[in-house]
């Protein structure tokens, strides 16, 4: 796609009387009705309330011009004096910012920043960490926005709000856990969700039980929903702390890896044969023929997986088991 993009390396100065103070350029004023800022999840993994280097929530973010004119705004090199990322609970209680965000905007040192252009029907994009302007603490679901400020965030005169996402924050791995799972013998890979088919997720899902690879097996089932088909440990759950839900998670995929409950989700089979699978843009199920090998028969059993999304990511939440009787 075709970019004209003019950068013109400008200051300014945070707290001078003055709009543009340091010799800084200020953009002719113009109206911003016909741009639009979208993000989308980038490299999407399982996150967790840990640091952002050890688990960032990378996301894309894309200034787009839907107007017939060329698009012109300020975009600064630390892009937090351009960018305001929120986040609130499903109880819409907002959450806290980074203390290096608070600090690093207080500060009296000079804003540097480019003079952008777009043309008419492009974008400018970039990748941006959350956790550089958010704390998340515990693991919940959070609804995800973005504030652009196309004449930088201390100016705010005029303000661009973009879609809505959910982000599932994870109760951190245990710490026999582990981020990295072995894909071969010599080599090693960071685990990231995909957006792929409630099939494929079901497949993968099936696959990595029977090679034990219980980090992969996890990846794409939604465990509190699973651990919640319990009604005694849906009422705990539900009245339990933040630290105590973690530990109650974490407990129930211990007692799953051991095969202490739940022994249909986590039998493994011989083989398998999906029949059919059927969805619509937020829920679905697959069906699959699943055989089980014992010393003189193979049990036969027709397994009924839901699934449903998550911004384009199938998680696999509930299942029925249906006995079909043996064969030789």
């Amino acid at each position: 796609m075709k970019r004209t993009v003019f950068a013109i390396l400008s200051s300014l100065t945070l707290f001078a009387q003055t709009s543009f103070a340091a010799g800084g350029q200020s953009a002719p004023s113009q109206d911003f009705s016909k741009a639009s800022v979208v993000i989308k999840f980038f490299d999407r993994t399982m996150y967790y309330p840990s640091g952002t280097q050890d688990n960032p929530v990378k996301v894309n973010v894309s200034i787009v011009n839907n107007g017939t004119e060329t698009l012109r705004f300020k975009l600064a090199d630390e892009r937090m004096f351009s960018l305001d990322f929120t986040a609130n609970t499903i109880k819409n209680t907002k959450l806290a910012q980074t203390t290096d965000l608070i600090n690093r905007r207080s500060s009296k040192n000079d804003v540097y920043y480019r003079d952008i252009a777009i043309e008419a029907g492009e974008s400018y994009s970039f990748v941006e960490d959350v956790k550089k302007y958010i704390s998340f603490d515990e693991p919940s679901i959070y609804y995800l926005q973005l504030d652009f400020y196309p004449d930088l965030y201390k100016s705010k005169s005029v303000k661009l709000t973009s879609n809505r996402l959910s982000l599932d924050v994870r109760p951190a791995p245990a710490a026999s856990g582990s981020a990295v799972l072995p894909i071969q013998n010599e080599s090693a890979t960071m685990l990231t969700l995909e957006q792929i088919p409630p099939d494929q997720v079901v497949e993968r899902t099936i696959k990595a039980r029977q090679q034990s690879l219980w980090d992969q097996y996890f990846l794409y089932m939604d465990v509190e929903q699973l651990m919640k088909r319990n009604g005694e440990m849906e009422r705990r759950y539900n009245i339990a702390s933040a630290d105590e839900r973690r530990r109650m998670l974490e407990a129930y995929k211990s007692d799953l890896m051991q095969n202490r409950i739940d022994h249909d989700v986590i039998a493994v089979p011989e083989s398998f044969q999906i029949q059919t699978t059927t969805y619509s843009p937020t829920a679905g199920s697959v069906t699959v023929e699943e055989k089980f090998k014992y010393p003189n028969y193979r049990e036969v059993k027709k397994y009924v997986y839901k699934v449903r999304q998550r911004d384009g990511i199938w998680q696999i939440y509930d299942y029925t088991v249906t006995n079909l009787g043996t064969e030789e």
